[in-house]
């Protein structure tokens, strides 16, 4: 991360003096007397850590968001990018409390900072600076869905503060405690690297989803969340005006004409109607976490901010989109993609399909359309990603692939269509 973007992301004596006020509304210090609190830091066997976030791009890069949670396009600093303050030593003190900021690079869109504060392991979210479309990043939204769930069976990391003054930190933030455990993204972890484990690891990630789609919203606060109806024909329109953002600055580096195909079928067969549930919008194996040790334990749910009220079979494509069977062709963006998922002992597509089908009491109908619609939202984001990438508004290297990756991904969502790539 470069001197200047990191300077972009946050005024460290702003975040402290806020964190300051709203931990014990006095402005007072906490008392550091332990390195960290229960919930702990922990990274994954791949080095991954989280209150975190991490790519399928699952989430467009927007400003604001519509009732869908669907968003448009939108101290010092060490060797590996750590910012800190020189513990404590900041005017207030020589016993002033540790603090410390990170920058969590596995994400591409929202940014996330780790903070320590005193005894304190916590979690900030915000925008990533720049132009963004009329309605992405909305990180407050994040905040209220996840204070809205927390004492509900879906397990979502504990809310501290959200903050919607931009003159704080440049971009409305929220705060939540860190949770201890795994995310995990590229490579299985080792404890989890048998036939028992990955078939619970499966199970425990579809059987979460299936809670999602059983809150009742009323009864936790969110029955005026979003408008389900039309939610499904609204999320083709909202994406592919998400194309027509991004293809303003990208369509002058190179075209993609498998995306306008793609566009008119998916228009053409929307589902004439759909449940309507909680969903979560962004819902896949390296954004929830898992819990230390075994057996394995779905422990955090992260990465809301393209939640809504909607239709939930949306939520299971996009899962479907990126786990792998066996004798699937190559992904068609691998750094994105969960490789291992074709191992043995991994549920297949069709058995996580039957058991959130058991669970939710729902059927899975028009697979085509769900994932050919997943694969379609995941091109959406790469191409503006792409856009901001030519902007000169991110400090990411996934960005500049999107030159090629969005049209093998458009290529995917054609292959789908066609019955190429069953379920």
């Amino acid at each position: 991360m470069t001197d200047d973007y990191a300077d972009r992301l946050v005024d460290e004596s702003a975040l402290r003096a806020f964190l300051r006020a709203e931990l014990d509304g006095t402005g007072e210090e906490p008392d550091e007397t332990n390195e960290t609190n229960e919930d702990g830091v922990r990274a994954d066997e791949s080095g991954n850590e989280h209150g975190t976030r991490d790519g399928s791009g699952t989430r467009d890069e927007s400003g604001t968001r519509d009732e869908d949670g669907a968003r448009d396009e939108d101290g010092t600093r060490d060797e590996n990018g750590t910012r800190d303050e020189d513990r404590g030593d900041t005017g207030d003190g020589a016993d002033a409390p540790t603090f410390t900021v990170e920058r969590h690079g596995a994400g591409h869109s929202n940014e996330t900072l780790f903070v320590t504060f005193g005894d304190r392991e916590l979690v900030v979210r915000r925008p990533p600076p720049g132009e963004t479309a009329a309605t992405a990043h909305d990180v407050l939204r994040e905040h209220h869905v996840t204070d809205a769930l927390v004492d509900t069976p879906v397990p979502v990391p504990e809310p501290v503060a959200a903050c919607d003054d931009e003159t704080v930190l440049g971009a409305e933030f929220y705060v939540m405690e860190r949770v201890a455990g795994d995310v995990i993204r590229g490579t299985e972890p080792t404890r989890f690297g048998d036939p028992d484990s990955r078939r619970q690891v499966g199970e425990e990630l579809v059987d979460t989803l299936a809670a999602i789609h059983t809150v009742d919203p009323e009864t936790v606060g969110l029955d005026e969340f979003g408008k389900p109806a039309g939610f499904t024909r609204r999320q083709v329109n909202r994406w592919a005006g998400q194309f027509q953002w991004a293809f303003e600055t990208t369509m002058t580096e190179r075209e993609v004409p498998e995306i306008f195909e793609a566009t008119e079928w998916l228009t053409d067969n929307v589902p004439d109607a759909h449940p309507e549930t909680l969903v979560h919008g962004d819902f896949k194996l390296d954004n929830v976490m898992f819990a230390p040790g075994t057996p394995p334990e779905l422990v955090g749910v992260f990465d809301w901010e393209l939640s809504t009220l909607g239709d939930p079979r949306t939520d299971l494509g996009w899962l479907l989109s990126f786990w792998r069977d066996p004798g699937d062709p190559e992904m068609a963006v691998p750094e994105l993609g969960t490789a291992f998922t074709d191992r043995e002992g991994y549920p297949t597509r069709t058995e996580l399909v039957s058991r959130w089908e058991s669970a939710t009491g729902l059927d899975y109908e028009h697979d085509r359309f769900y994932r050919a619609l997943a694969v379609y939202k995941l091109a959406a984001l790469g191409e503006m990603f792409f856009r901001r990438h030519l902007e000169g508004n991110a400090d990411d290297d996934l960005y500049p692939v999107m030159r090629e990756r969005v049209p093998a991904m458009a290529e995917r969502c054609l292959r789908i269509v066609d019955g190429e790539e069953p379920l």
